[in-house]
Protein backbone atom coordinates (compact mmCIF):
# COMPACT_ATOMS: atom_id res chain seq x y z
CA UNK A 1 0.00 0.00 0.00
CA UNK A 2 1.25 3.50 -0.86
CA UNK A 3 2.11 5.78 2.03
CA UNK A 4 2.31 9.52 2.71
CA UNK A 5 4.59 10.33 5.65
CA UNK A 6 4.36 13.29 7.99
CA UNK A 7 7.46 13.66 10.16
CA UNK A 8 8.04 15.64 13.35
CA UNK A 9 5.01 17.90 13.41
CA UNK A 10 5.48 20.03 16.54
CA UNK A 11 2.54 21.19 18.65
CA UNK A 12 2.14 22.66 22.11
CA UNK A 13 -0.55 20.85 24.11
CA UNK A 14 -1.91 20.24 27.60
CA UNK A 15 -1.63 16.50 28.10
CA UNK A 16 -0.29 14.48 31.01
CA UNK A 17 -1.14 12.91 34.35
CA UNK A 18 0.29 15.81 36.36
CA UNK A 19 -1.73 18.95 37.04
CA UNK A 20 1.14 21.15 35.82
CA UNK A 21 1.16 19.34 32.46
CA UNK A 22 -2.54 19.98 31.96
CA UNK A 23 -2.29 23.59 33.15
CA UNK A 24 1.02 24.78 31.70
CA UNK A 25 1.32 22.47 28.71
CA UNK A 26 4.39 21.24 26.84
CA UNK A 27 5.67 20.34 23.39
CA UNK A 28 4.63 17.17 21.58
CA UNK A 29 5.91 15.78 18.28
CA UNK A 30 3.77 13.78 15.86
CA UNK A 31 4.74 11.34 13.11
CA UNK A 32 2.11 9.85 10.85
CA UNK A 33 2.19 7.26 8.07
CA UNK A 34 -0.97 7.58 5.99
CA UNK A 35 -1.76 4.55 3.86
CA UNK A 36 -3.53 5.71 0.72
CA UNK A 37 -3.79 4.44 -2.86
CA UNK A 38 -2.03 7.38 -4.50
CA UNK A 39 -1.62 5.87 -7.97
CA UNK A 40 -4.75 7.61 -9.39
CA UNK A 41 -3.43 10.96 -8.13
CA UNK A 42 0.06 10.20 -9.43
CA UNK A 43 -1.24 9.37 -12.90
CA UNK A 44 -3.59 12.35 -13.12
CA UNK A 45 -1.77 14.99 -11.03
CA UNK A 46 -5.13 15.56 -9.30
CA UNK A 47 -5.02 16.34 -5.57
CA UNK A 48 -8.66 15.31 -5.10
CA UNK A 49 -7.58 11.71 -5.79
CA UNK A 50 -5.15 11.76 -2.88
CA UNK A 51 -5.18 13.39 0.58
CA UNK A 52 -4.05 16.94 1.35
CA UNK A 53 -1.21 16.52 3.83
CA UNK A 54 -1.45 20.19 4.72
CA UNK A 55 -5.05 19.72 5.87
CA UNK A 56 -4.08 16.58 7.75
CA UNK A 57 -1.28 18.39 9.58
CA UNK A 58 -3.66 21.19 10.49
CA UNK A 59 -6.21 18.67 11.81
CA UNK A 60 -3.62 16.92 13.98
CA UNK A 61 -2.27 20.26 15.23
CA UNK A 62 -5.71 21.57 16.21
CA UNK A 63 -6.67 18.21 17.73
CA UNK A 64 -3.71 18.33 20.11
CA UNK A 65 -4.31 22.01 20.92
CA UNK A 66 -8.04 21.79 21.61
CA UNK A 67 -8.23 18.59 23.65
CA UNK A 68 -6.68 17.49 26.94
CA UNK A 69 -5.70 13.92 27.81
CA UNK A 70 -4.03 12.33 30.78
CA UNK A 71 -2.45 9.71 28.53
CA UNK A 72 -0.83 10.11 25.13
CA UNK A 73 -2.14 6.58 24.50
CA UNK A 74 -5.68 7.99 24.57
CA UNK A 75 -4.66 10.97 22.43
CA UNK A 76 -3.20 8.61 19.83
CA UNK A 77 -6.33 6.42 19.75
CA UNK A 78 -8.70 9.34 19.27
CA UNK A 79 -6.46 11.09 16.74
CA UNK A 80 -6.15 7.95 14.62
CA UNK A 81 -9.93 7.52 14.62
CA UNK A 82 -10.43 11.19 13.73
CA UNK A 83 -8.12 10.87 10.71
CA UNK A 84 -9.75 7.66 9.48
CA UNK A 85 -13.26 9.12 9.76
CA UNK A 86 -12.45 12.53 8.32
CA UNK A 87 -10.32 11.44 5.36
CA UNK A 88 -12.12 8.68 3.47
CA UNK A 89 -9.15 7.79 1.26
CA UNK A 90 -7.00 6.78 4.23
CA UNK A 91 -7.30 3.01 4.78
CA UNK A 92 -4.79 2.77 7.63
CA UNK A 93 -2.70 5.11 9.75
CA UNK A 94 0.45 4.49 11.75
CA UNK A 95 0.67 7.21 14.35
CA UNK A 96 3.44 8.16 16.77
CA UNK A 97 3.04 10.82 19.46
CA UNK A 98 6.31 11.77 21.13
CA UNK A 99 6.62 13.53 24.46
CA UNK A 100 10.10 15.11 24.77
CA UNK A 101 11.63 15.47 28.23
CA UNK A 102 8.76 13.72 30.02
CA UNK A 103 8.72 14.82 33.70
CA UNK A 104 9.67 11.58 35.45
CA UNK A 105 12.54 12.91 37.57
CA UNK A 106 15.19 11.28 35.38
CA UNK A 107 17.10 12.35 32.29
CA UNK A 108 14.99 11.22 29.35
CA UNK A 109 15.14 12.51 25.80
CA UNK A 110 11.61 11.48 24.92
CA UNK A 111 8.89 8.87 25.36
CA UNK A 112 6.41 7.95 22.64
CA UNK A 113 3.52 5.69 21.75
CA UNK A 114 3.11 4.13 18.31
CA UNK A 115 -0.16 2.63 17.10
CA UNK A 116 -1.55 1.33 13.81
CA UNK A 117 -5.26 1.59 13.17
CA UNK A 118 -7.30 1.09 10.03
CA UNK A 119 -10.44 -0.15 8.33
CA UNK A 120 -11.09 -3.88 8.27
CA UNK A 121 -13.34 -5.88 5.93
CA UNK A 122 -15.97 -8.02 7.63
CA UNK A 123 -18.95 -10.06 6.48
CA UNK A 124 -21.85 -10.44 8.89
CA UNK A 125 -24.57 -13.07 8.65
CA UNK A 126 -28.10 -11.80 9.29
CA UNK A 127 -30.95 -13.98 10.48
CA UNK A 128 -34.38 -13.86 12.13
CA UNK A 129 -37.37 -16.20 12.49
CA UNK A 130 -39.47 -14.55 15.21
CA UNK A 131 -41.94 -11.69 14.95
CA UNK A 132 -41.36 -9.13 12.20
CA UNK A 133 -38.22 -10.77 10.81
CA UNK A 134 -37.54 -8.17 8.10
CA UNK A 135 -38.01 -5.30 10.55
CA UNK A 136 -35.55 -6.84 13.02
CA UNK A 137 -32.92 -7.20 10.30
CA UNK A 138 -33.48 -3.74 8.86
CA UNK A 139 -33.28 -2.22 12.36
CA UNK A 140 -29.98 -4.02 12.95
CA UNK A 141 -28.58 -2.55 9.74
CA UNK A 142 -29.77 0.89 10.81
CA UNK A 143 -27.96 0.52 14.16
CA UNK A 144 -24.77 -0.49 12.37
CA UNK A 145 -25.11 2.49 10.05
CA UNK A 146 -25.40 4.81 13.05
CA UNK A 147 -22.12 3.51 14.51
CA UNK A 148 -19.09 5.63 13.53
CA UNK A 149 -16.87 2.54 13.66
CA UNK A 150 -18.88 0.73 10.98
CA UNK A 151 -19.46 1.54 7.32
CA UNK A 152 -22.01 -0.59 5.46
CA UNK A 153 -20.73 -1.33 1.96
CA UNK A 154 -23.09 -3.92 0.51
CA UNK A 155 -26.18 -5.85 1.64
CA UNK A 156 -27.51 -9.03 0.04
CA UNK A 157 -31.13 -9.77 -0.68
CA UNK A 158 -32.94 -11.50 2.17
CA UNK A 159 -33.96 -15.09 1.49
CA UNK A 160 -36.27 -17.54 3.26
CA UNK A 161 -34.50 -20.68 4.47
CA UNK A 162 -35.29 -23.80 6.45
CA UNK A 163 -34.03 -23.98 10.06
CA UNK A 164 -30.56 -25.41 10.67
CA UNK A 165 -30.36 -28.22 13.24
CA UNK A 166 -33.08 -30.38 14.73
CA UNK A 167 -35.15 -27.77 16.56
CA UNK A 168 -38.81 -27.43 15.52
CA UNK A 169 -39.31 -23.77 14.56
CA UNK A 170 -40.36 -21.31 11.86
CA UNK A 171 -38.40 -20.72 8.65
CA UNK A 172 -35.69 -18.07 8.77
CA UNK A 173 -35.10 -14.88 6.86
CA UNK A 174 -31.36 -14.72 6.11
CA UNK A 175 -28.88 -12.39 4.46
CA UNK A 176 -25.32 -11.09 4.61
CA UNK A 177 -23.90 -7.58 4.98
CA UNK A 178 -20.39 -6.52 4.00
CA UNK A 179 -18.97 -3.80 6.24
CA UNK A 180 -15.77 -1.93 6.87
CA UNK A 181 -15.05 -1.48 10.55
CA UNK A 182 -12.54 0.06 12.94
CA UNK A 183 -13.46 -2.52 15.58
CA UNK A 184 -11.25 -5.44 16.51
CA UNK A 185 -12.95 -8.86 16.20
CA UNK A 186 -13.84 -8.93 19.92
CA UNK A 187 -15.10 -5.34 19.83
CA UNK A 188 -17.22 -6.12 16.77
CA UNK A 189 -18.67 -9.18 18.50
CA UNK A 190 -19.59 -7.07 21.52
CA UNK A 191 -21.24 -4.47 19.27
CA UNK A 192 -23.28 -7.12 17.43
CA UNK A 193 -24.33 -8.78 20.69
CA UNK A 194 -25.59 -5.43 21.94
CA UNK A 195 -27.64 -4.97 18.76
CA UNK A 196 -29.08 -8.47 19.22
CA UNK A 197 -29.97 -7.68 22.84
CA UNK A 198 -31.81 -4.53 21.78
CA UNK A 199 -33.89 -6.76 19.49
CA UNK A 200 -34.79 -8.99 22.44
CA UNK A 201 -32.45 -11.83 21.47
CA UNK A 202 -32.29 -14.58 24.12
CA UNK A 203 -29.77 -17.43 23.99
CA UNK A 204 -31.84 -20.25 25.48
CA UNK A 205 -31.87 -23.03 22.86
CA UNK A 206 -28.87 -23.90 20.68
CA UNK A 207 -29.87 -23.35 17.04
CA UNK A 208 -33.27 -22.32 18.36
CA UNK A 209 -35.65 -19.53 17.30
CA UNK A 210 -34.41 -15.97 17.64
CA UNK A 211 -35.53 -12.44 16.94
CA UNK A 212 -32.11 -11.56 15.54
CA UNK A 213 -28.91 -13.45 14.80
CA UNK A 214 -25.75 -11.57 13.80
CA UNK A 215 -22.67 -13.71 13.09
CA UNK A 216 -19.18 -12.66 12.06
CA UNK A 217 -18.49 -14.84 9.03
CA UNK A 218 -15.17 -13.40 7.87
CA UNK A 219 -12.90 -10.63 9.16
CA UNK A 220 -10.16 -9.61 6.73
CA UNK A 221 -8.32 -12.84 5.97
CA UNK A 222 -7.68 -13.82 9.59
CA UNK A 223 -8.00 -17.16 11.35
CA UNK A 224 -9.08 -16.47 14.91
CA UNK A 225 -9.97 -18.88 17.70
CA UNK A 226 -11.09 -18.04 21.21
CA UNK A 227 -13.62 -19.36 23.69
CA UNK A 228 -16.20 -16.82 22.57
CA UNK A 229 -15.39 -16.27 18.91
CA UNK A 230 -14.19 -18.33 15.93
CA UNK A 231 -13.34 -16.71 12.58
CA UNK A 232 -14.11 -17.78 9.90
CA UNK A 233 -17.45 -18.83 11.30
CA UNK A 234 -17.51 -22.58 11.77
CA UNK A 235 -19.32 -24.82 9.31
CA UNK A 236 -19.80 -22.15 6.64
CA UNK A 237 -19.25 -24.72 3.89
CA UNK A 238 -22.39 -26.63 4.98
CA UNK A 239 -24.72 -23.66 5.36
CA UNK A 240 -26.54 -22.67 2.21
CA UNK A 241 -28.38 -19.92 4.11
CA UNK A 242 -24.97 -18.27 4.52
CA UNK A 243 -23.38 -19.18 1.20
CA UNK A 244 -26.29 -18.13 -1.03
CA UNK A 245 -26.52 -14.48 0.11
CA UNK A 246 -22.73 -14.32 0.49
CA UNK A 247 -22.33 -15.56 -3.07
CA UNK A 248 -24.58 -12.72 -4.23
CA UNK A 249 -22.26 -10.00 -2.91
CA UNK A 250 -18.83 -11.70 -2.77
CA UNK A 251 -18.60 -14.92 -4.85
CA UNK A 252 -14.82 -14.46 -5.17
CA UNK A 253 -14.23 -14.27 -1.39
CA UNK A 254 -11.78 -17.01 -0.43
CA UNK A 255 -11.89 -19.05 2.77
CA UNK A 256 -8.53 -18.55 4.54
CA UNK A 257 -8.38 -22.21 5.68
CA UNK A 258 -9.66 -24.26 2.73
CA UNK A 259 -8.65 -21.75 0.07
CA UNK A 260 -11.99 -22.23 -1.69
CA UNK A 261 -14.09 -19.34 -2.90
CA UNK A 262 -17.66 -18.78 -1.72
CA UNK A 263 -18.88 -19.72 -5.19
CA UNK A 264 -16.90 -22.98 -5.12
CA UNK A 265 -18.21 -23.89 -1.66
CA UNK A 266 -21.80 -23.20 -2.75
CA UNK A 267 -21.42 -25.35 -5.88
CA UNK A 268 -19.99 -28.21 -3.82
CA UNK A 269 -22.82 -27.95 -1.30
CA UNK A 270 -25.47 -27.87 -4.05
CA UNK A 271 -23.87 -30.89 -5.74
CA UNK A 272 -23.86 -32.94 -2.52
CA UNK A 273 -27.44 -32.01 -1.56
Amino acid sequence: MDCIKVKNLEVFGNHGVFEEENRLGQKFVINADLYVDIRPAGLSDDLTLSVHYGEICKCMYEFMKEKTYYLIEAAAEDMAKMLLLKFARISKVKLEIKKPWAPIGLHLEEVSVVIERGWHDAYIGLGSNMGSERDYIEESLSRMEDDDDIKICKVSELIETKPYGNVEQNDFLNGVVYIKTLYTPKELLKCLNQIEALAGRKREIHWGPRTLDLDILFYDNIIYDSEELIIPHCDIKNRDFVLKPLNEIAPWLRHPVSGKTVNEMLKELSFSA
